[in-house]
């Protein structure tokens, strides 16, 4: 595990954060790497200067969050390899495909695939798209990917040799909750990570303010046609290391573009229609179930943040309230983690 230094949260509140309120002079241990995000109000959701806002992140609305501690940066191949060498563990996109176990969360009658693809391996990008006829059919860039996992994350002759510090990916929902009971951590719920991502804001369409002009700056989005050209000018293809690119007001790194970050809460389209705004809302948890009307049979959480291929032409998803369903039993080379802690379970572990 990683070394603790020895500090108190007064500390952190005079000294790490400009918006500040008083919290108990309690000693406790802050986890190497992880920023301390305070207890705050901000406007969660789309904004109503952001023109790029869906429907599903639609209307905006106050929430209230306590104060926690939150990685600094996504879990990293480092991170995720002292958990397996202490664990053993062994993700889902490692494991023995059962048809059976799939078939529950497809349409009836669904034909069963060639066996030549139900063995283990995740999705990757395609690299190879010349050309698009649809873009609402994203299976042109997607292609599935016998053997690739989070040590091979192109798949087989890949690997993540000189990686240490770029993000884990191909992690599914089990594989981070797996990781957090490991490291005595959580999943952030998606209104504790819009609070980390504002920082010191408290209504931005961005982590770094409203100007979109400075997008290539501060996050590793695609630039040029997608998915057939990136002209890389935010200087990075694809998948970047941590650290790449400056942090927001409160030291937290890629919050924005790089990769997609899972969360806790379940996906539903209509959450935030269906919310009761005469009542204050503190520390929502989400929706009670899952709706995702394009795939009603996955149960889906919410993922954060955006990735490398987020481009405005096809779902502009780096900004703060952006949000996305994904499949609590896959992964892909654009999605990741990162974790919180609280007081309380740093003084209770």
């Amino acid at each position: 595990m990683s070394n603790f230094t020895k500090i108190t949260l007064l500390a952190i509140v005079l000294f790490g954060c400009r918006n500040t309120q008083k919290v108990s002079d309690i000693s406790v241990n802050i986890p190497e790497g992880m920023v301390w995000v305070e207890s705050k109000s901000f406007l969660m959701g789309g904004k109503d200067s952001d023109n790029d806002a869906m429907m599903r992140e639609r209307p905006s609305h106050n929430v209230i969050v306590d104060g926690f501690f939150i990685d600094i940066t996504e879990v990293t191949n480092k991170q995720f390899r002292e958990f397996v060498e202490a664990t053993d563990y062994i993700t889902v996109a490692e494991r023995k495909i059962d048809w059976e176990e799939i078939k529950k969360n497809v349409p009836p009658g669904t034909p069963k695939p060639p066996d030549s693809l139900l063995k283990p391996g995740s999705l990757i990008f395609n690299k190879k798209v010349k050309k698009t006829v649809n873009m609402n059919n994203y299976f042109q860039w997607w292609k599935w990917e016998v053997g690739a996992n989070w040590r091979h994350p192109k798949g087989p002759g890949s690997s993540i040799e000189n990686m240490d510090n770029f993000p884990v990916v191909h992690i599914a929902y089990e594989d981070a909750i797996a990781y957090c009971k490991w490291a005595n951590r959580r999943l952030p719920t998606e209104a504790e990570w819009e609070a980390a991502a504002q920082g010191n804001f408290n209504e931005a369409i961005y982590t770094w303010g409203d100007d979109e002009k400075l997008l290539n700056e501060y996050a590793n989005t695609w630039q040029g046609d997608f998915p057939t050209q990136n002209k890389a000018e935010d200087k990075y293809e694809f998948i970047a290391p941590v650290k790449s690119y400056p942090p927001n007001s409160i030291g937290i790194y890629d919050m924005i573009g790089n990769v997609w970050e899972i969360t806790e809460d379940l996906y539903n389209e209509n959450y935030y229609q269906d919310l009761d705004f005469n009542e204050e809302i503190i520390n929502p948890i989400g929706a009670e179930s899952c709706y995702n009307p394009m795939y009603p049979y996955e149960i889906q959480t919410v993922m954060k943040g955006g990735s490398f291929l987020c481009h405005y032409s096809y779902c502009a998803s780096y900004r703060i309230s952006a949000r996305m369903g994904s499949s609590i039993d896959s992964g892909s080379d654009h999605k990741g983690f990162r974790t919180v802690v609280t007081k309380n379970m740093l003084l209770n572990k």
